[in-house]
């Protein structure tokens, strides 16, 4: 007898282990169908952010090659600008010497400090 009971014992054991062993399994085999929807949701996502990253780098490839032929309109303006401010130093060193050199050297400026004075106010 006590085998049996402990055969009965074994045996209910067995299908509590058993039942606890599907309910785990039911919800494992859940969790991967939701994970495999949350997997093809990125994987669309990623195709569009890829096609919308295409058009973006496209654009930005024409906003560079646009900048820099604009570069090279204006590089002769920046270089003509140049040519013009050294011209305009050697022309202010050229009068600058003539000036010194016939004696039409611009005194230098005397800084004459302000008397202090008292200021008085009335008041009625």
């Amino acid at each position: 007898m006590l085998i049996e009971l402990s055969a009965v014992g074994a045996a209910l054991a067995f299908i509590c282990l058993v039942g606890y062993l599907i309910q785990t399994l039911r919800r494992g085999m859940v969790t991967l169908e939701e994970t495999n929807e949350t997997l093809a949701e990125v994987r669309k996502a990623v195709h569009d952010l890829s096609g919308e990253a295409e058009e973006l780098i496209h654009s930005a490839n024409q906003i560079t090659v646009d900048v820099k032929s604009k570069i090279k309109t204006v590089e002769p303006l920046l270089d003509s600008a140049q040519d013009m401010g050294e011209v305009i130093h050697s022309v202010t060193n050229s009068v600058k010497q003539a000036a010194t050199g016939y004696g039409y050297a611009l005194p230098p400026v005397k800084n004459n400090p302000v008397p202090n004075r008292e200021v008085k106010i009335k008041l009625k």
